[in-house]
């Protein structure tokens, strides 16, 4: 068993060895207390518990501690997460989910990686591999996961134009689908939050984005909060989105969030305009705050965004569509500096 020692403040520390890294370095865990027998009794616990860990570790296959790593997560997880990483145990990762946690190497899991990056996305693959990384880390912390991961792709995005939302929104007048389009393409409102959106949120001008709807596992839509803080915010809208909400009492829409998706896919063809995600409303509204000039910190106040990520992306796509044109205006003014310049013949007097 691991002595303590008396540090110099009058505590005792009790080092007890955990693991060695793959660069050969040994690591401890360092328990101190006011007492020598405290912290070696925290020491003796901590091996005891480790021992016990890697006795589970050596029983316990893939699939087993990504069980119990859901069931352990369950209720703190929000019920998308649970439903994503659910389905993941039943379709993703077979080929490791009967060998022994104990057991995986770093060629099973690169070869498991490979295998799936065939017939997924690279987004897709890489969340595998999150959730992975996360099973390990708490069912067998010592292992150092240098997967090979394929590379990002950029994601592209669509932000419809001033004229595109114009027509569906005139299309949309007095339809069930007229009041989601409103409150996404200028809160900018996701379709979960539309949806578990009540007459109790509604103050005046002001929206309070307090819920929003998922599928759980059990494909039940539920109501939860947001998953992150910033997702619960106030938003203040313009005068002609709240006369729509006027005089309803109880929720706001009858629609859940896949029946908000499929009624807009059907605006869209009726009214001629090229098929987009509803979701895509998100991005015009953020698109059009940063060509108004309002600062991004705001922006993402507004649109419920933890980090300007993809406002970045949208920011990039939108600025892409005038690349040609502002190449074409630096090339006329360094066209212009040349021949007025460059090729005037000096003479000399």
């Amino acid at each position: 068993m691991a002595k303590a020692k008396k540090l110099k403040s009058g505590n005792w520390r009790c080092l007890v060895y955990d693991y060695t890294d793959e660069n050969g370095k040994r690591h401890y865990e360092s328990f101190t207390a006011e007492t020598k027998k405290e912290a070696e009794y925290l020491a003796a616990e901590f091996a005891l518990n480790k021992k016990r860990k890697r006795e589970k570790e050596s029983i316990l296959t893939f699939g087993e501690a990504l069980d119990e790593y859901i069931s352990l997560r369950e209720a703190v997880l929000s019920p998308g997460t649970v439903r994503e990483y659910k389905r993941s145990r039943r379709c993703d990762l077979q080929g490791i989910m009967k060998i022994k946690v104990s057991d995986l190497t770093q060629e099973i899991i690169q070869k498991e990686i490979n295998k799936e990056s065939q017939t997924h996305s690279p987004k897709t693959v890489r969340n595998m591999h999150g959730l992975i990384s996360a099973v390990l880390g708490v069912y067998r912390p010592d292992f150092a996961l240098n997967t090979d991961l394929p590379k990002k792709v950029r994601q592209k995005i669509y932000v419809p134009s001033n004229e595109e939302i114009q027509k569906i929104i005139t299309y949309a007048k007095n339809d069930v689908m007229e009041i989601p389009i409103l409150l996404a393409a200028f809160g900018p409102l996701r379709r979960g939050e539309i949806a578990a959106l009540d007459s109790s949120h509604v103050n005046g001008n002001i929206v309070h984005v307090e819920f929003s709807m998922a599928l759980n596992d059990r494909n039940e839509w539920v109501i939860k909060h947001p998953k992150s803080y910033s997702g619960d915010r106030y938003i203040e809208f313009p005068e002609f989105v709240i006369d729509k909400l006027k005089g309803i009492n109880g929720k706001i829409t009858p629609l859940n969030p896949a029946q908000i998706s499929d009624r807009f896919s059907d605006v869209l063809k009726r009214a001629e305009v090229p098929h987009f995600r509803f979701h895509d409303l998100r991005h015009y509204c953020a698109s059009i705050q940063h060509a108004i000039g309002i600062p991004d910190v705001y922006i993402m106040q507004r649109g419920g965004w933890g980090n300007d990520g993809v406002l970045k992306s949208v920011y990039r796509h939108t600025m892409e569509e005038k690349v040609q044109e502002m190449n074409q205006k630096a090339n006329n003014y360094f066209s212009n500096l040349c021949n007025t310049k460059c090729n005037t013949n000096n003479k000399n007097p």
